[in-house]
């Protein structure tokens, strides 16, 4: 797991976008093998979307051959409802791309037999070859998508209750009445994400930093659903300064030391831009290449 520490959520949304666009331009999608990009909603992604909209337009980045599967939906609210998640990916990134719609995969919190459309949504994932990279964000207590406190490790996509805080957090969404927050909700599971072959996750504010700890410096807990990404091959957090207020100082200069050691000694162009070592710098060499996507 790599912990990649910025000064601030403008800095973190600059350093995602930067390097998703790298991972698609380096993928090479096409129509027979796209590119396949898991996203969230919610307000962390905000700045990633506004960035690669920037990306798209400067001419940097397509979504041409793009296939999205986004996290989760809440049941029985209206597509066009302001609040769906269908209407804040639509308004926040898909309509001011290039994507092609047909690419676009998110969850129908109105199906008919919400249990099969879950089973469909697992198998579509499956069809196009599993997801390449996971984008997600997470709550103050340490959720993902909406696997809350005690979901299992092992969760697919499903029907989720949502737990009372979250019903009542998400009011302020709802001109504040409650009785107008969805109680359902349709989400992949901890597993779906963990699948992916990269998970990506973003952890901005003090009001997140005991979830970073939990993450970070303690074990895997059912509890903390995001920690179950240390269990993966390549997972990676990109966190503000204020995340890591609850971080012991000594784990906070380890992190910062890999990068400073990959960069400064080992240098960036004998990195992969997964973090892997191709080669060592000739000890000769006096160039110190800037940070990636700084």
């Amino acid at each position: 797991m790599r912990l990649i520490i910025r000064e601030d959520y403008e800095e973190v949304a600059h350093y995602i976008a930067n390097y998703i666009k790298e991972r698609i331009n380096q993928f090479q999608p096409s129509s027979e093998r796209p590119f396949v990009l898991g996203l969230p909603t919610g307000s962390s992604p905000i700045g990633v979307y506004k960035k690669l909209v920037e990306l798209y337009k400067s001419g940097e980045l397509s979504f041409q051959n793009v296939v999205t599967f986004n996290m989760d939906e809440y049941v029985g609210l209206p597509r066009d409802h302001p609040e769906s998640y269908h209407s804040f990916m639509w308004k926040s990134l898909f309509m001011h791309v290039d994507i092609v719609p047909e690419n676009v995969h998110i969850l129908d919190g109105n199906a008919p037999d919400l249990d099969e459309e879950c089973k469909k949504f697992e198998a579509d994932i499956a069809r196009v070859g599993g997801i390449e990279l996971f984008l997600g964000g997470i709550g103050p207590d340490g959720h993902i998508a909406f696997n809350e406190p005690g979901s299992s490790l092992t969760s697919r996509t499903r029907v989720k209750t949502l737990a009372y805080e979250t019903i009542i957090a998400n009011a302020r969404f709802f001109d504040g009445d409650i009785s107008k927050v969805p109680k359902l909700a349709l989400t992949v599971g901890v597993a779906t994400v963990m699948d992916a072959r990269e998970v990506v996750v973003i952890i901005t504010g003090a009001h997140k930093a005991i979830a970073l700890a939990k993450c970070i410096e303690d074990g895997v807990n059912h509890m903390w659903t995001v920690s179950a990404i240390q269990m993966h091959p390549k997972g990676l957090i990109v966190c503000d300064e204020d995340a890591t207020l609850e971080l012991h100082v000594k784990t906070v200069k380890y992190f910062k030391s890999i990068e400073h050691v990959h960069h400064s000694l080992i240098g960036a162009e004998n990195l992969s831009l997964q973090g892997g070592v191709k080669q060592l710098r000739s000890p000769v060499s006096n160039d110190r290449p800037q940070t990636p996507f700084e």
